[in-house]
């Protein structure tokens, strides 16, 4: 008999009312009584006005506490590694795509690198996906081979294919795309009409040296070494830094000196990246549409309510829920009464959001997360933000005076491994060089993905799983009912591909967990009274 689990739903408490970060509302130090934004003052500069929002294609995940596998059943038969050890375990707020990536946002990503990079023919073919994941002994799956991908009647079916790798380099090329896009359509940059010759505003906001080569990276921006500014750069509050840091050549805009815009200003988004596992079976669940007064009512064995695996309302009555395999041969029901109405994928775009507003969190495809596997991770790992996978990297730094980034042939950062715990001496940083950056791919302290294997016996037994073990949740249209319990978990090598398995990304929130705070009781902290050093004295 299935015990139904009664718990507490505990959202983390928000320290202000507000989502906006204000550090004081009249846009003065309380420590120094400084005005900010002043050029006289120094230049130091601080956004009063931020609000946050989710990226292109995200939804706002408020996070919380749940039982991680609370919602595991046990099957006869069924092996006990299909799911993680029971545990209360804290997710803190953050954004997940409302759907899976489809076809057509795959092929953004191949058109965009034919388009800037057309002569790199070895960067096209590694980012297309494995059409060949179709081909079966004994089944007649060739039509999908050339058609799945790129054919206009699976436009907006889940992209499948594609290895834990490619997308993972996928989050990474969406990042820089949309901060991108951010920048230009602003006009922090110039604008994509300006880039490509044919604004209105081309000549005049033509720099003095060249635009930079190769594509946008956020992060080569951010350091200063993308030289771009638009007709609303951010202007320059402290002169002397910005003409030390200027690039040669350059000449002051109308209006002032000018710069990028940095981090301070609000204006990027956070990286696109995989969720983590926690975080994707939480999103899954979906509890937040069975809790009142921090207590979850009802438990869930899917992303929806119920035990059942078809809708009760009166006009979809009868209708699977979900794109699975009812049995081990019905994959989509009886012809004139078909129920999940798929023999493979359907539109990520299909049947009913879970309470967060997720489609598709229960088969269609399977999906990647970012977890290294391991069967007892969740015995062991942290109680917020429970996560395998950490390999710690740092930016190679060219130039340590300057703090210039070195770059690959794609204009991103090179990485390399950490070599440090804790912040380094200038002495230290200064003595390590080039030399410790490229011994660090053999410090263990970077790679923390097998942490505590030695305990767990892991390595010496005869075992698949290995440090590029990537867990994949979900169910798929592949898959019979179980799999698509969120608690369910299975792992495939990083590098490898299946016609089941798909992903969607996450991007990290940052402020308040609360997401939102109105008619709900808020402890509402007192503004200090501004100094005034020509009054008090």
């Amino acid at each position: 008999m299935e015990k139904t689990y009664l718990y507490s739903f505990a959202f983390l408490l928000s320290v202000s009312s507000l989502i906006s970060c204000k550090s004081n509302k009249n846009g003065t130090s309380e420590k120094t009584g400084l005005a900010y934004n002043k050029q006289e003052n120094g230049g130091f500069e601080v956004n009063n006005k931020f609000k946050r929002g989710p990226g292109p294609g995200l939804v706002e995940i408020e996070g919380g506490v749940f039982v991680m596998s609370g919602s595991a059943i046990s099957i006869p038969g069924e092996e006990l590694g299909n799911f993680n050890h029971k545990r209360e375990t804290t997710v803190s707020s953050f954004y997940m795509d409302e759907t899976e990536v489809s076809n057509t946002n795959w092929l953004e990503y191949l058109n965009w690198i034919r388009r800037t990079d057309p002569t790199n023919y070895e960067y096209y073919y590694n980012e297309l996906p494995d059409t060949l994941v179709w081909r079966r002994p004994l089944s007649y799956n060739e039509p999908y081979v050339d058609n799945y991908l790129r054919h206009p009647a699976y436009q907006d079916y889940p992209v499948v294919g594609v290895t834990w790798e490619q997308a993972q380099r996928y989050c990474t090329w969406r990042t820089h795309v949309v901060n991108e896009s951010l920048l230009r359509e602003q006009g922090y940059m110039a604008s994509y009409k300006d880039v490509n010759g044919n604004g209105k505003n081309a000549a005049k906001n033509a720099p003095a040296t060249p635009r930079p080569e190769g594509p946008f990276n956020t992060d080569i921006y951010l350091n200063g070494q993308y030289d771009d500014r638009g007709p609303r750069a951010m202007k320059d509050l402290s002169p002397s830094l910005a003409a030390a840091g200027a690039a040669p050549g350059a000449t002051a805009p109308k209006g002032g000196p000018t710069r990028n815009v940095r981090l301070e200003d609000g204006i990027l988004k956070q990286p696109y990246r995989l969720p983590t596992e926690a975080e994707w079976e939480y999103a899954a669940l979906g509890l937040i549409g069975n809790t009142e007064y921090e207590n979850v009512g009802n438990n869930k064995i899917y992303p929806w309510d119920g035990l059942g695996i078809s809708s009760a309302k009166s006009k979809t009555r009868g209708l699977i829920l979900a794109n699975f395999k009812r049995t081990k041969g019905d994959y989509m029901g009886v012809g004139g009464s078909l129920n999940d109405k798929g023999s493979i994928t359907v539109p990520v775009r299909s049947y009913v959001p879970n309470d967060f507003g997720l489609y598709n969190m229960a088969g269609n495809v399977n999906e990647w997360v970012a977890d290294v596997y391991r069967s007892n991770t969740f015995d062991a790992a942290d109680a917020l933000n429970p996560y395998r996978g950490n390999y710690w990297q740092d930016k190679k730094v060219a130039d340590a005076a300057t703090g210039r980034l070195e770059k690959d042939k794609y204009n991103r950062p090179v990485m390399t491994a950490a070599v440090s715990a804790k912040k380094q001496t200038w002495e230290e940083k200064q003595a390590a060089g080039a030399a410790a950056a490229e011994a660090a791919p053999a410090n263990t302290y970077a790679d923390q993905r097998g942490y505590r294997d030695e305990e767990n016996k892991l390595y010496g037994e005869i075992t698949l799983v290995n440090n590029k073990s990537r867990v994949y949740k979900g169910g798929s249209w592949d898959d019979q009912a179980m799999w698509m319990n969120p608690a369910t978990r299975r792992f495939l090598s990083q590098d490898e591909s299946t016609a089941d398995i798909g992903f969607r990304c996450a991007m990290t929130m940052l402020g308040a967990s609360e997401i939102h705070p109105g008619g709900k009781p808020q402890f509402k902290p007192k503004q200090q009274k501004p100094f005034n050093a020509k009054k008090d004295k």
